[in-house]
């Protein structure tokens, strides 16, 4: 079969489609379609900050429009989800769960997720600790005192909080749930019971299980971009060899010298790409670490979009923001936002909101943001937005008229 044939704004779209972010969903959602996104990410990255949504809730808003939250948490509690590393820590489908176990069964190649030296030495605690748990039931580390000072960062965490988190990423320990986000561990035979290490499969078996889900998450990806998904150590399954077998399409995209590679599930999509009948329409606000950003290089190689995450960056060094959202539009990165919902005050605040450089203003591009915007706010429970800085200047005054349009028809409504 000769490769499929992709301009650059195909594969986008084949993307896109894949990341079920090529048009506005045409139904309210209901709890399914959260474990339905999960699936067909393969994961859902976690983060904590919360000046906006936190990163899982948000990246699932972006796809699914309005629904509860508290639906993925039900998830986890109910064992669809279970937490691990993936591409950083994440949800993920319980069915998947064998894949990660060979992670588990060798924590050290975890790198500073785990502690091979803090096992050691506190062997006797970690010992106390898991006896405990065994014995009582599940707990969160707020549960247990602090008693060598104040803690201020991730390697300042008490004692117990090490412990758990070493136990969690060998698998002894997993994440029963959440209470107000935070993790709270229970025994992993009594998590996912059904889980036997026979079941496991053998090691080759997962790695290619991983090139084949990060390519049908991708859409379209290149050799490259492929083990960032999972963050897989080497050695990597070379696409090309699953292509002879098969498993994966070959395709080409035009100016690109590699080629890139399509998941057979996908195929009816690519050839709806490459014949042009794929046309992105969704217009909204991404997490940093929603997939299509997260791997910074593939978002300037796919998009052109050179994104850098500023919150661990001083202040006074940000270019746009602490917690920047990029703007999709239309299949398109043209922007991005950094936003924070006072939610007391019912308040969203456009702290700062910048344009590419070439973006042209138009009536449509500022209606589109202004309407994607509004959805953002409202969702978050504040139905006020406020402008405070925009570039350019011109853009942000047509974008606060359109905002305050939209909000003059929702009162009147």
């Amino acid at each position: 079969m000769n490769p499929i044939s992709l301009s650059p704004g195909a594969a986008r779209a084949l993307h896109l489609a894949a990341q079920d972010m090529l048009a506005p969903r045409r139904r309210r959602a209901a709890k399914a379609d959260v474990l339905a996104a999960i699936r067909r990410m393969g994961m859902l990255q976690i983060d904590t900050i919360s000046v906006v949504a936190r990163s899982p809730y948000l990246v699932l808003w972006s796809r699914l429009g309005d629904y509860q939250p508290a639906w993925l948490d039900e998830l986890l509690a109910e064992g669809s989800l279970f937490e691990y590393w993936a591409h950083e820590a994440c949800f993920l489908p319980i069915e998947d769960y064998g894949l990660y176990r060979h992670r588990m069964l060798d924590p050290e190649a975890m790198g500073w997720k785990y502690s091979a030296t803090w096992m050691r030495e506190r062997a006797d605690q970690v010992a106390t600790l898991l006896e405990h748990v065994r014995a009582n039931g599940p707990v969160r580390s707020s549960d247990f005192e602090r008693s060598e000072g104040k803690g201020a960062g991730w390697w300042e965490w008490k004692p117990e909080k090490r412990s758990l988190e070493v136990l969690f990423t060998a698998g002894q320990l997993m994440i029963a749930r959440r209470h107000n986000f935070q993790r709270i561990y229970d025994l992993a035979e009594r998590v996912h019971p059904e889980w036997h290490d026979s079941r496991m499969p053998v090691l080759g078996e997962v790695r290619r299980s991983f090139v084949l889900q990060a390519v049908r998450a991708l859409g379209v990806a290149k050799a490259s971009w492929i083990p960032d998904y999972h963050r897989t150590r080497r050695p990597h399954p070379d696409p090309a060899a699953l292509a002879d077998e098969g498993l994966l399409l070959r395709a080409r995209v035009a100016g690109w010298d590699e080629p890139v590679y399509i998941h057979p599930d996908h195929a009816g999509l690519a050839q709806q790409a490459a014949a042009g009948k794929l046309a992105p329409s969704l217009t909204t606000l991404l997490s940093p670490f929603d997939p299509i950003v997260w791997d910074r290089r593939r978002a300037l190689e796919l998009f052109g979009f050179d994104y850098r995450l500023e919150c661990y960056t001083p202040a006074h060094k940000r270019t746009y923001g602490y917690f920047t959202l990029p703007i999709l539009r239309r299949g398109a990165l043209v922007g991005r936002v950094d936003a924070k919902a006072h939610r007391k005050a019912g308040e969203f605040e456009l702290r700062s909101i910048v344009l590419e450089p070439g973006v042209r203003t138009s009536d449509r591009l500022v209606d589109d943001l202004a309407a994607a915007i509004q959805a953002c706010a409202r969702w978050h429970g504040c139905p006020e937005v406020r402008i405070t800085h925009a570039l350019p200047a011109e853009f942000g005054v047509r974008l606060g008229a359109a905002l305050a349009s939209l909000q003059a028809v929702r009162n009147v409504a």
